[in-house]
């Protein structure tokens, strides 16, 4: 469910420290580096994926300490000051050591407060364990391999069940998945039960019986308020044990999942999440746990920013798959609405003065609402709660949220009562909701790229992670104008629809004069439209036709010679060691 004015490019962004733009994976320092007197330099999951740098705050503590004089037993005229001071140890991460205690008294002073008094400790803190773990990515630029392997290291923490809990991000594309205690030198091998890209939540499981002894796993709290104190546990960047950081929640919004490219419930801290930290709990004062740390905003007018996932979303996903048995995902409205404050506006739709709701613009072709919906319709309630002009709903007290929110609670499959209006007149549908299909995916579910090869042409399928990976984190500007367009305002008609492209072409004789073709539609092939990799595949293999010809965007066409391009094929996958001129899943679904 989009707000028009959400659609185009954002100038403001939340880059998270994942291993994309947003979250927390980085390859983790050494235990040699973690000693020296000052932090080392960040270190990123990979070259392609940068850890942003941040600046953090580190605070100290004021102590007043008043002297007597042993001989005249007279109070000094102006009490000495000292200072228990938290250096900073990089200016790009939020490590810090204590310092100590200067004087100028030549007597004894008490000693430095411990760790334990500067800051609360959390009872279930030996619940938080640290993540490491291998990522092999997909190369959509030659998606019949791999990239090179890297490994990165973030937060976890333990939730009962024999469960563990982290950021989606962390373990994304993994071969191999490790976790490790606080104060343990065995790292335990794991098992990734789901993962939740939307949400940026993933569910582990350790098998080793004993890496659960001793361990009491940590509670869920109530959805905190504004200005409640948090504290956010895990293992960041600039050291190997264990980092506690506070603050407090400043702000609680709909917020861009950068790592899901969705729109769920968040919250705002102003306490630092640096790299590493992705995945570890945010405590409240009671020791219970509001939210997952996940990502933080870059910005150089922003400092000390941080994102957490809350308990509701948490819950929803723990949910989700213990009644599906797997991750289903979080249901949308699939329309694109328009707010109703001009009063001109709601008097030529028919509303009455007391009546509140949104326009429908657009309705997702592929949704269940399409059957009954319309556009131009007034969607005045959600499950009995009546929405504003402005498409918010009642929240808690004093606060309103977007209505994405209720929709947000949902699972796959459940129902929800809608209110619209429609003609003057007031009508009420029971919806069955559903996951939203999208004609370019947010995300491939860690399943390898397709692709299909013919006479060098390599035919793939849109992604925003293929966009990412050709056109980097600036995509939204970097990208042809034509795919951008899609990707932001075009509705797939089917759910079986693909925007298929020219990825680039493998210079050979066949191909002379196609080779600057990159990233660029197929709209049809030999005058049939072109709905999916698939059906593209069987018709180039099934053709029987003298030549070839696809329609690409921008009004170009290619012509080749069938039998001669089929021949080519085969010596231009030896030449750039291809095994195989289709992915594996075009092979399966073709045999089926």
């Amino acid at each position: 469910m989009k707000n028009s004015e959400k659609r185009g490019r954002k100038h403001k962004r939340q880059d998270a420290s994942s291993a994309e733009n947003a979250g927390g994976e980085v390859k983790e320092a050494s235990a040699n580096e973690a000693s020296l007197p000052q932090s080392p330099e960040p270190v990123s999951a990979s070259e392609a994926n940068p850890s942003p740098s941040r600046r953090s705050r580190g605070r100290g503590k004021k102590r007043r300490l008043n002297n007597e004089s042993e001989a005249g037993n007279q109070r000094t005229s102006s009490p000495e000051r000292s200072r228990s001071r938290l250096h900073h140890s990089d200016t790009k991460n939020g490590d810090c050591s204590n310092g100590m205690i200067v004087s100028t008294t030549t007597e004894s002073i008490p000693a430095a407060p411990s760790w334990e008094t500067v800051v609360k400790v959390v009872p279930s803190m030996d619940a938080v364990v640290k993540v490491f773990c291998v990522h092999t990515e997909p190369n959509f630029s030659l998606p019949w391999q791999r990239k090179r392997q890297y490994s990165s290291g973030s937060s976890g923490f333990i939730i009962g069940g024999r469960r563990v809990l982290t950021n989606a991000h962390s373990v994304e594309h993994h071969t191999q998945v490790k976790l490790k205690k606080r104060g343990s030198d065995t790292k335990y091998l794991a098992t990734v039960l789901a993962i939740g890209t939307e949400c940026d939540i993933a569910l582990l499981t350790v098998t080793d019986d004993e890496f659960w002894e001793g361990v009491s796993p940590v509670e869920f709290g109530d959805l905190p308020a504004l200005q409640d104190a948090v504290t956010v546990v895990g293992y960041p960047i600039g050291g190997d044990t264990i980092s506690v950081t506070s603050g407090v929640v400043s702000r609680m919004e709909i917020l861009s999942y950068v790592h899901g490219s969705t729109e769920l419930l968040g919250l705002q801290i102003d306490a630092a999440i640096n790299s590493g930290n992705s995945g570890g709990p945010a405590f409240n004062d009671k020791g219970k746990c509001v939210g997952i740390a996940f990502q933080s905003l870059k910005h150089e007018d922003a400092e000390n920013i941080g994102y957490v996932i809350p308990t509701p979303v948490i819950v929803h996903f723990i949910q989700d798959y213990e009644k599906h048995d797997k991750y289903t995902g979080f249901p949308v409205l699939g329309i694109e609405w328009q707010k109703m404050e001009n009063p001109d506006l709601r008097k030529s739709m028919g509303m009455e003065s007391h009546q509140k709701g949104v326009r429908i613009r657009r309705i997702e072709p592929t949704a269940p609402e399409s059957q009954v919906l319309k556009p131009s319709d007034i969607i005045l309630s959600f499950d009995g709660v009546n929405i504003a002009n402005d498409g918010t709903v009642p929240f808690r007290h004093g606060e309103r949220i977007g209505f994405s929110y209720l929709i947000s609670q949902k699972y796959t499959g459940d129902s929800a009562l809608v209110k619209v209006l429609r003609n003057k007149e007031i009508l009420e549908f029971n919806i069955k909701l559903a996951i939203h299909k999208r004609l370019i995916p947010a995300h491939i579910s860690g399943k390898p790229p397709s692709y299909f090869i013919v006479a060098g042409f390599v035919f793939t399928t849109v992604s925003v992670p293929y966009l990412r990976s050709e056109y980097g984190k600036e995509y939204e500007f970097d990208a042809p104008v034509k795919l951008l367009e899609k990707h932001l305002h075009a509705m797939a008609q089917s759910v079986d629809e693909q925007l298929v492209v020219v990825s680039q072409v493998l210079v050979s004789d066949i191909n002379i004069g196609y080779e600057e073709i990159v990233n660029t539609q197929v709209v049809a092939f030999n005058g049939k439209p072109v709905k999916n990799l698939k059906g593209l595949a069987g018709m180039v293999e099934n053709c029987e036709d003298e030549y070839m010809k696809f329609n690409l965007d921008y009004d170009q066409i290619v012509v080749l010679d069938t039998k001669t391009a089929k021949e080519a094929t085969l010596d231009i996958l030896t030449t750039h060691c291809i095994p195989s001129a289709m992915s594996d899943d075009l092979k399966t679904e073709e045999r089926n």
